[in-house]
């Protein structure tokens, strides 16, 4: 049975995972255009981090950021979802994101948003928030607009 657990920053699966996450993204992206965080950057206290577990297999990770008061106290991202290799296509992506909408909900969050990249490795990841009913929006958190980025928004 799949867990949704908040933390496991401190993991060595999580690590590893992470790792994986910036190498890859940053192979199909520009530097300049590349905004996945590593875990300095989750470790943020604006961020809470998720992790879905089978038992101890780490399959997928997951973070919700409150987006400074700029952007409306109301206003959280998605951030650095990455389902683990071995566990893609058994709905954890969709059981994350579910708890990330479920968590902006139940701290007041009225939008959330998300930046994604536009390459073909990015097709599921973009199929997966399209079916949430996230939506393209704009360019929001400082992000530079390029056309390997995808702004998209989810009103709650």
């Amino acid at each position: 049975m799949i867990a949704v657990r908040e933390g496991g920053l401190d993991r060595p699966a999580v690590a590893a995972l992470l790792t994986h996450h910036l190498a890859e993204m940053r192979g199909e992206t520009p530097a300049e255009n590349a905004h996945a965080l590593d875990l300095s950057g989750l470790a943020d206290p604006a961020i809470r981090f998720f992790c879905a577990w089978d038992g101890d297999v780490l399959l997928g990770v997951a973070a919700l950021k409150r987006l400074s008061a700029e952007h409306g106290p109301d206003h959280g991202e998605v951030k650095s979802m990455r389902t683990a290799p071995a566990a893609l296509r058994r709905g954890v992506a969709r059981l994350l994101l579910d708890r990330l909408v479920a968590e902006a909900r139940g701290a007041g969050m009225t939008r959330l948003s998300l930046e994604t990249g536009t390459a073909p490795l990015f097709a599921p990841a973009n199929r997966l928030y399209e079916a949430a009913g996230f939506r393209d929006g704009p360019v929001f958190g400082g992000y530079p607009e390029s056309p390997h980025n995808r702004f998209m928004t989810l009103t709650l």
